[in-house]
């Protein structure tokens, strides 16, 4: 932080912004002002290398509690979206018939159900995984592989050859993201699809789910390394101007402002399902929702729904053993080195942190393996935003003033392996958010509980990282606060950690969990393409370019 930004005042909680029909976008790191949501969506990431946010957050209408109580969840999304889209981009019923095609591939009549887990102690499960690849992610990437569409068929109506607008998608994933962006994008239109996983490094069945499609459009990279290894390099292609030149990229990745967007409708969707189970739907229940944290996406769609009007107490952020997240919300800095005995900008302690390896470790919860977390540079920007808006400076002043300490703290990040937050920053993201750390063996003993109670219910390994910071929560607040943990997957799709976790219980049978979908699937034809180490980005560039073109040249 400057010396004359640590020089202001603490700020008060900012009241909410007023919606305008023209919404607007910015990027995080105080350039490319003023874009429209169909150029965010189709860009994905800044040309500065920052992400993109709203001018402006919308507040809700104030009769929403009342108006919005019965809606489906289509008809919800329809109602969110709205307050973002200006009907001069999308028509409302275009934008009707994109939410209603891409919800319709879910196998739950309520697209994302609230089921209680733990009833004497307001425990509940939103199970975020009946979409087509069984994870959340399709909640998000259904509609933004429909968006991507829309966009592009009205870009190239009455065009041919090369005068049609193609875009290339490029995504790292970690498991889920690429089967469900394969799954939104798979044989469209106009649209080239690549997708980088760490070799090795997800399940067998996220691995089938992406290798074994086929399309010719959908492009499979196996990478030897990590996931932020895979993330790094889509960072370095969207900054790149060689293949900016000749391709138009597109994102994927919970970079793209589009999956945050789509993602705020579940918990706005599960707030009225908890109440229409409360005995006194009319009173406004306290309500925590925690959620398993990698890249911070998921949770920062839940930011986004508070700062909108959502009546949520806290936003609990559930980390496996990579807990840089966790590590940041206790010390204020936020590093990919071991902290031990560190202190954060203003002198917060780091009392009780356990140091632990540099490095991304391999976890029963692998698509929560993530060092650095993208979407934290989203919060950050808010947080320095509030902090700059003490000065009590123009308005303009304070959004280039949050861009510009955003890109000092991502630089030092890159260069010094992280950076610290002043202690005022650090108690603004204390008013939003608690964290917890949830080890593996932590892990298991949750997937075990929950199998051993009544119901039986099978956890897969991130839902119960979230389910053991719910308890967490649970014991040292009010018995009356309802706690909403978030399911992010289906435990089909993570075999190994289950069968760790319930293989000495003879009423176990894997077999009763695995959907159809799943069957034979590790069997099924595949095409990846390896990309070995020391290739590097460049290397992966050149994939990318050469795939492109004998796609475009049709050479299949």
């Amino acid at each position: 932080m400057s010396d004359s930004a640590a020089q202001k005042p603490t700020v008060e909680a900012e009241q909410p912004l007023t919606h305008t029909p023209s919404q607007r976008y910015l990027s995080t790191r105080g350039g490319d002002y003023g874009l429209s949501f169909e150029e965010v969506v189709l860009k994905g990431l800044a040309q500065d290398g920052g992400l993109f946010i709203p001018e402006e957050i919308p507040s809700l209408p104030h009769d929403w509690q009342t108006s919005w109580k019965d809606l489906s969840f289509s008809e919800l999304a329809f109602e969110l979206l709205s307050l973002y889209i200006s009907p001069s981009e999308i028509p409302p019923a275009d934008l009707k018939s994109i939410i209603s095609k891409s919800y319709s591939t879910f196998r739950a009549g309520d697209t994302t159900p609230l089921v209680p887990l733990q009833a004497a102690d307001n425990l509940y499960l939103l199970e975020l995984f009946h979409g087509p690849t069984f994870a959340f992610k399709d909640v998000a990437l259904q509609l933004l592989g429909n968006l991507f569409e829309y966009f592009l068929v009205r870009r190239n109506k009455g065009k041919e050859g090369k005068e049609r607008h193609h875009l290339t998608v490029v995504g790292a994933t970690s498991g889920d993201t690429g089967s469900a962006a394969i799954y939104g994008l798979r044989g469209k239109k106009d649209v080239s699809l690549f997708i980088l996983h760490p070799n090795g490094k997800v399940s067998p069945i996220q691995e089938a789910q992406m290798t074994t499609v086929l399309d010719a459009n959908v492009h499979n990279l196996a990478v030897e390394g990590t996931f932020d290894d895979c993330q790094d390099t889509v960072k370095a292609l969207f900054s790149d101007p060689e293949i900016n030149s000749t391709l138009n990229l597109g994102a994927v990745n919970s970079i793209n402002w589009a999956r945050i967007l789509a993602q705020t409708t579940y918990y706005f969707h599960s707030y009225f399902s908890l109440l229409r189970s409360l005995p006194s739907p009319n009173i406004t229940p306290q309500i925590r929702f925690i959620v398993p944290t990698g890249n911070f996406g998921d949770i920062l769609a839940g930011y986004f729904a508070k700062r909108m009007g959502l009546p949520a107490e806290k936003l609990v952020i559930a980390t496996n053993e990579n807990d840089i997240l966790d590590r940041f919300w206790r010390t204020g800095q936020y590093s990919k080195k071991p902290v031990h005995g560190l202190k954060a900008e203003g002198g917060v302690p780091a009392d009780g942190v356990k140091a632990h390896v540099d490095g991304v470790k391999e976890t029963l919860s692998p698509a929560m393996d993530i060092l650095v977390s993208s979407n934290f540079e989203r919060l950050l920007w808010f947080l320095a935003y509030e902090f700059a808006a003490g000065a009590k400076m123009d308005e303009e002043w304070n959004k280039k003033q949050a861009g510009q300490e955003v890109e000092s703290w991502l630089k030092a990040l890159k260069t010094s392996g992280g950076f610290g937050v002043h202690t005022e920053i650090l108690d603004s993201a204390k008013r939003d958010f608690e964290s917890e750390r949830v080890s593996d063996a932590q892990t298991l003993e949750t997937i075990q509980k929950f199998y051993n109670a009544s119901q039986k219910y099978i956890l897969d390994p991130h839902s119960a990282i979230g389910v053991a910071a719910s308890l967490r929560s649970i014991a040292r607040t009010d018995k009356k606060t309802h706690h909403i943990s978030l399911a992010t997957a289906h435990p089909a799709k993570f075999a190994g950690a289950v069968m760790m976790a319930l293989s000495d219980d003879e009423a176990f049978s894997f077999d009763t969990v695995l959907p159809e979908e799943f069957v034979g699937l590790e069997k099924k034809e595949r095409r990846v393409i390896t990309v070995e180490k020391g290739v590097g980005w460049e290397g992966i560039r050149k994939i990318v370019t050469d795939e492109v073109e004998k796609e475009l040249a049709g050479s299949w």
